[in-house]
């Protein structure tokens, strides 16, 4: 089993395992300065990194101006984080299990040095697990030095998202409500219809934080 280093370990959350033991959200090591000024969108297949701008635009040609998102997919519906929160998008492969640990913890990765927690996304919402596929993908999401690797079903794309584009949730009854305490927003883009997750509140959670 991957174990963290001295200095990771020091840097991981200490958390209770289902047998009363002490199970873990590794959390990737180094802190802001270590992070490029552009977020790496990484692909571990082609082995190298191309910037979120290289990633299909779904405003077209058209400049827009706001907010860039990584936009990604679940149960066929998209949702998106903030391309500033997103260290890197990964195919999945290489993760080693941990024990007594919430069934939504796939376990931990080595990524580029760090050791991080991989966490199925749609296990962690209450939501069917489904077998892998060419399309998962895996989101390292750094939010206040906190890196938690998320698998989804797909990536999409990046899209600009003016401020004055974003509803409350409040107001959108189709927010779903697995998803609502870790939504920030939703705009409609088109006729497609995004929901903004809130990098913190989605890896501060409390339940992403003291699971049993």
């Amino acid at each position: 089993m991957l174990q963290p280093n001295a200095k990771q370990q020091s840097q991981s959350m200490g958390l209770p395992g289902r047998d009363g033991g002490s199970g873990y959200l590794a959390r990737g090591s180094g802190g802001p300065a270590s992070f490029p000024q552009t977020p790496l969108v990484v692909d571990a297949r082609l082995g190298n990194s191309i910037s979120p701008r290289d990633l299909p635009n779904g405003q077209g040609e058209s400049v827009a101006v706001g907010e860039q998102y990584l936009v990604f997919t679940l149960l066929e519906q998209e949702f998106a984080l903030s391309a500033e929160h997103i260290q890197g998008v990964e195919r999945l492969a290489d993760v080693t299990p941990v024990p007594n640990v919430a069934e939504w913890i796939r376990g931990v990765i080595n990524l580029r040095g760090s050791i991080a927690s991989v966490v199925d996304l749609r296990v962690f919402l209450g939501l069917e697990r489904l077998p892998y596929n060419p399309r998962t993908r895996l989101l390292s999401v750094d939010c206040n030095d906190m890196v938690i690797c998320l698998v989804v079903d797909s990536v999409s794309d990046m899209v600009p998202i003016a401020q004055s584009a974003i509803h409350a949730v409040s107001r959108q009854a189709s927010v779903t409500h697995w998803i609502a305490p870790y939504a920030s927003g939703s705009v409609f883009l088109g006729k497609r219809f995004i929901v903004l997750l809130d990098a913190a509140r989605l890896l501060f959670s409390d339940k992403m934080q003291h699971y049993s």
